[in-house]
C-alpha cells in the first residue's frame, strides 16, 4: 500500500500526522461519530430512567451497562458500519440512530424502546453536545497539558537565567539593559494568563428540539417538565445549559474558546519572533543534532527552524480560529448549514496550534545562552547609562540634565572613559557620583533579576 502521508492533501494528515495522533480521537470523522453515539446513548438512558416518561423504561442495570459498553467500545469497524448506513441515508446523524437500533436489537428491553433512540431530537441536539464534549475533553487532555509544558520550560529558563544581564532593544536600537531571564519571565506571565483564559471558557449545550421550543417533546408528553429534564441532562455531561436557542446552539462558547486559543497563539508568535532574533544576534546557540542538515548548500548552517515552523503554523491556526469565532455565531433565521461545514475544521485549527506549540517547545529545548556574546553587546553600548545619569542629575536639580546627556550621546554612542569624565564633572553629592562611576551596562538592570526569579 502507498504511504498515505505521500498522498494526503492536508499536511496534518500527511507530513505532520504522527505529531497529531493525540487529536484524532476528538476531531477525526471517527471521533465525531463516537461522540455522537455517546450522546445518543446517554439521552436514551436518561429518558428510560425518568418515571414521568411512561413506555420507555426502566432499563435493568445490565441493559444500561450494555449501552455504555456500546459507546465505550465503539471502534473503527463500528464507524465503517455507520458510514455504510450513511451512504444509504445520506444523513450522518440518522445513520447513527439506525446503527444503534441495529446494534441493540438482540436486547428485548432495547428492542421495545427502539423508537426512543433519538427521541424528539433534531440532529443539532446531538451535534452541539458532541462537539462541545470533544472540545472540552481535548482541551483538558491534550491542549492545556502541552501549553503547560511550554510555560514550565520557559519558567525554568527564566529562573535559571534571571541574573544574566542583556542589552534591551526598543525600536531595534540599544536600550536600557534587562536580563535574559526577565525577558522570558514576561512571556511566562502572559502565557499563564492566556492559559487561564482557555481553561475558563464554559461550553454550553442544548437538547430542545427542532427550533429550541420542545415542540415535539410536548406533543408526545405534554405534562412533562422537558426544560428541567434537558437542563439536568446537559449539565450531567459537564456542560452549561443554554435555555434559549434556535435549531442550533449559537456557538458563542465555542467562539470564546477559539478566541482564547488564538490569543495564546499570538503570545507564542511574539515569542517565536523574539527568539529567532536573539538566535540571529548570537545571544543563543542551538544544540546540534547528529546527522541534521541546516542547508542543502551551506554546510555551516544551524537554522532556527523550530521557531519558524511554529510561527508559520500559528498564522494558519489563527486565520482559521478567528474565522470560526466570527462565523459560527452567525446563522440565518433558525439555522443554515454553514456552521456544520465550518465546524468540521475545528480539529484543523487546533491541529495547527498543537503543531506550533510542539515546535516552539522543541526550539526552547535546543537553546543555550552565549553569555560572552551577550556581554560583548552590553560593553559596546555604554550610552545606555545616559538614562540613569540624567535621572540622578534631575533628582539633584541639575539644569537641562536630559538635554546635556542627549548632546553627549544621541546617535553617536560614547566610551566608558568619556562617560566617566562627564560624571566626575557633575555638581552632585560625592556619594552619588561614586555610585554612578561604579555603574556599568551589566549592573544597570533594576529589579530584573528579582522579578525573573519569582516567576
Amino acid at each position: 500500500m502507498p504511504n498515505p502521508s505521500l498522498t494526503a492533501i492536508s499536511p496534518l494528515d500527511g507530513r505532520y500526522a504522527a505529531q497529531l495522533e493525540s487529536l484524532r480521537a476528538y476531531f477525526s470523522e471517527f471521533g465525531l461519530i463516537r461522540y455522537r453515539v455517546r450522546v445518543e446513548i446517554e439521552w436514551l438512558i436518561a429518558l428510560a430512567a425518568d418515571p414521568g416518561l411512561a413506555g420507555i423504561g426502566p432499563f435493568s442495570d445490565a441493559t444500561v451497562a450494555e449501552l455504555r459498553r456500546l459507546a465505550a467500545g465503539f471502534d473503527e469497524g463500528n464507524g465503517e458500519r455507520v458510514k455504510a448506513i450513511e451512504a444509504q441515508t445520506n444523513h450522518d446523524v440518522k445513520a447513527i440512530e439506525y446503527w444503534l437500533k441495529e446494534s441493540a436489537g438482540s436486547n428485548p428491553e432495547l428492542r421495545k424502546a427502539s423508537e426512543f433512540i433519538h427521541f424528539a431530537c433534531t440532529s443539532e441536539d446531538i451535534n452541539n453536545l458532541a462537539y462541545a464534549l470533544a472540545l472540552d475533553e481535548s482541551r483538558r487532555e491534550v491542549l492545556l497539558p502541552l501549553i503547560e509544558r511550554v510555560i514550565d520550560r520557559l519558567a525554568g529558563m527564566a529562573r535559571g537565567h534571571a541574573g544574566l544581564p542583556m542589552l534591551s532593544r526598543t525600536h531595534g536600537q540599544p536600550a536600557t539593559p534587562t536580563t535574559l531571564g526577565k525577558e522570558l519571565a514576561n512571556v511566562v506571565h502572559r502565557l499563564r494568563r492566556a492559559r487561564a483564559g482557555v481553561a475558563a471558557v464554559r461550553l454550553p449545550g442544548k437538547i430542545n428540539g427542532a427550533v429550541g421550543n420542545y415542540n415535539a417533546h410536548l406533543a408526545a408528553y405534554p405534562a412533562f417538565d422537558w426544560e428541567g429534564f434537558a437542563r439536568r441532562f446537559v449539565e450531567a455531561q459537564g456542560l452549561d445549559f443554554n435555555p434559549y436557542t434556535t435549531q442550533i446552539e449559537p456557538h458563542d462558547g465555542v467562539a470564546e474558546l477559539f478566541d482564547a486559543v488564538a490569543r495564546t497563539n499570538t503570545v507564542l508568535l511574539d515569542l517565536d519572533r523574539d527568539l529567532w532574533g536573539y538566535v540571529s544576534l548570537g545571544y543563543f546557540r542551538q544544540t546540534v543534532k547528529q546527522g541534521e542538515v541546516g542547508s542543502s548548500t551551506m554546510p555551516h548552517k544551524v537554522n532556527p527552524i523550530d521557531f519558524e515552523n511554529s510561527e508559520g503554523n500559528l498564522g494558519v491556526a489563527n486565520a482559521l480560529l478567528r474565522h470560526l469565532a466570527e462565523k459560527l455565531p452567525v446563522s440565518r433565521w433558525q439555522r443554515d448549514l454553514t456552521d456544520s461545514t465550518a465546524l468540521r475544521n475545528a480539529g484543523v485549527a487546533l491541529g495547527h496550534s498543537l503543531l506550533a506549540w510542539r515546535s516552539c517547545l522543541r526550539g526552547l529545548e535546543r537553546l543555550e545562552p552565549d553569555p560572552a556574546r551577550i556581554a560583548e553587546d552590553l560593553d559596546a553600548n555604554w550610552e545606555v547609562l545616559a538614562e540613569p545619569i540624567q535621572t540622578v542629575m534631575r533628582r539633584y536639580g541639575v539644569a537641562n540634565a536630559y538635554e546635556q546627556l542627549k548632546a553627549l550621546t544621541r546617535g553617536k554612542g560614547i566610551t566608558r572613559e568619556a562617560l566617566q569624565t562627564f560624571i566626575r564633572g557633575l555638581s552632585i553629592p560625592e556619594a552619588e557620583k561614586q555610585r554612578l562611576l561604579a555603574l556599568t551596562p551589566s549592573t544597570y538592570i533594576g529589579k530584573a533579576a528579582e522579578l525573573a526569579r519569582r516567576i
